[in-house]
């Protein structure tokens, strides 16, 4: 099991403090220190089983000031997720080939089920 965590978030932390309850085995990706590479947001993207926008935070300053209302391909947004990692929703935690956003961060109990 994995945690893409953002310790500023307190969603992020919030789902965090709920799989230490569940399991001792996990790790803790800082996605912010350590961003992830296009090939890892398609991954990420394909356990999610969601369309590459669904995973940026449109409400983000870079969002709104560089790509909102264009036209954009699925490269061009993870791409866009790629340079800019803060771009990414969080926290995602994946267990084995499924993902989930943990908003709210109970939607994780469900890996557990």
């Amino acid at each position: 099991m994995k945690i893409y965590h953002n310790p500023k978030c307190s969603k992020s932390r919030q789902t965090l403090a709920i799989i230490e309850g569940e399991t001792s085995s996990f790790e803790i990706i800082e996605y912010l220190k350590n961003p992830l590479s296009e090939e890892e947001i398609i991954v990420l993207l394909s356990k999610l089983n969601i369309k590459p926008v669904e995973l940026v935070r449109t409400q983000e300053t870079i969002w709104k000031e560089n790509y909102k209302g264009k036209e954009l391909t699925k490269t061009e947004i993870i791409n866009a997720m790629v340079e800019n990692p803060k771009l990414i929703k969080r926290p995602i935690v994946v267990k084995n080939n499924k993902a989930i956003i943990g908003r709210p961060p109970e939607n994780v109990l469900s890996l557990f089920a």
